[in-house]
């Protein structure tokens, strides 16, 4: 009997199988708005049998984009197309869910395939990136703006914004983007929050945005829905954000309504640690500690790359989904391939049922 392809319930909301489509930027959209690309993009993941789809990171703010060409959810016209791509992805039997994000100081910069890509201008159509501090600690961007106080309730209110223009597009599940180095993250850890108020220094201070953004969020999404985290575990450098610290604030985070801690690591710089960590499976142990610890469902990343490691995770009980990233870019219908490698029987949709694998 599979653990892979249980179903699993939250709140309200079931999803058919433990396989979740991570969040991957696209880099396809004008002025924040979903495209056919995203459409077919994602509607694909879903008729490949997906149990969760996830579109890319969606920006708070037009400041909150990676890129130019990012995926927005900051007003209200962004909501019809991306109810449009919803739709289809429901019917076809997965579950929509959109990331809430800002990108911080690692904003404004040229698409992944172009080869001058670095910071853009503001004279070209790109911003002053936003940081808990104005300090030039990574060498590829440049001086980002300090948040004042005021300026971070006003992204506490962007972010529960929008979450409230995710629900009326129809999304089942949200997650909130405290990964990566992106802006969340960057207030989390000591690499690079070196604040002197009450959003930096101590442990408590340095996770009060994120306890005020989640609580803002949890607040207008509606109870029957789940909301998700998405937490870098571990900085892999030294005197940076810790597995125990994210044990912590997991705990406190399921206290204040977030069902399922999305587990990854890394985003502040590079570091060798990391990169000799990098095999398959290396990040499972992350997840297991804080569903363990926490008391609180998680979600694995980060190169699991076929069925039998995807099952080993559920099977034992290392996490209760796991998320798969750049193997669905190559490969839309690996749940199906996962089945059969494991010894499941899938149907696959009536369309597809003369293709063998």
């Amino acid at each position: 009997m599979s653990t892979l392809f249980e179903p699993l319930t939250l709140r309200e909301i079931t999803v058919r199988n433990r396989i979740v489509t991570s969040p991957m930027c696209q880099y396809s959209s004008e002025d924040g708005f979903a495209t056919d690309w995203h459409l077919v993009h994602l509607g694909s993941r879903a008729v490949g049998g997906a149990g969760i789809v996830f579109t890319e990171a969606a920006a708070v703010e037009p400041r909150g984009r990676i890129s130019q060409l990012d995926l927005g959810i900051w007003k209200d016209e962004h909501i019809e197309m991306l109810a449009r791509v919803n739709r289809f992805v429901e019917a076809q039997g997965a579950v929509a869910a959109l990331q809430l994000a800002h990108s911080g100081r690692k904003g404004s910069v040229g698409p992944p395939w172009d080869r001058t890509r670095g910071w853009v201008e503001p004279s070209d159509g790109g911003w002053v990136p936003l940081a808990p501090t104005a300090e030039k600690d990574m060498p590829h961007y440049p001086l980002p703006h300090a948040l004042e106080r005021d300026e971070i309730a006003t992204m506490v209110r962007a972010f529960a914004e929008g979450a409230r223009r995710a629900d009326a597009a129809g999304f089942a599940i949200a997650e909130i983007h405290a990964a990566h180095g992106y802006l969340l993250h960057e207030f989390l850890t000591p690499l690079a929050n070196r604040r002197t108020d009450d959003y930096g220094g101590s442990y408590e201070n340095r996770t009060r945005f994120l306890l005020e953004t989640t609580d803002a969020v949890r607040a207008v999404w509606p109870e029957r829905k789940p909301l998700f985290l998405r937490l870098s575990a571990i900085d892999w450098a030294e005197g940076g954000w810790t597995i125990e610290e994210s044990v912590a604030v997991s705990r406190t985070l399921a206290a204040r309504g977030v069902d399922v801690i999305d587990v990854t690591s890394a985003g502040i710089g590079r570091s060798p640690l990391e990169s000799a960590a990098q095999a398959p499976l290396y990040q499972v142990p992350f997840s297991e500690r804080i569903r363990r610890e926490a008391q609180v469902k998680t979600m694995a990343v980060g190169l699991i790359t076929t069925g039998k490691e995807a099952e080993s995770v559920i099977a034992e009980g290392h996490a209760d989904l796991v998320a798969i990233g750049r193997k669905t870019l190559a490969d839309p219908y690996f749940p199906y391939r996962a089945a059969h490698e494991i010894g499941v029987e899938l149907a696959w949709p009536r369309q597809y049922r003369r293709a063998t694998l």
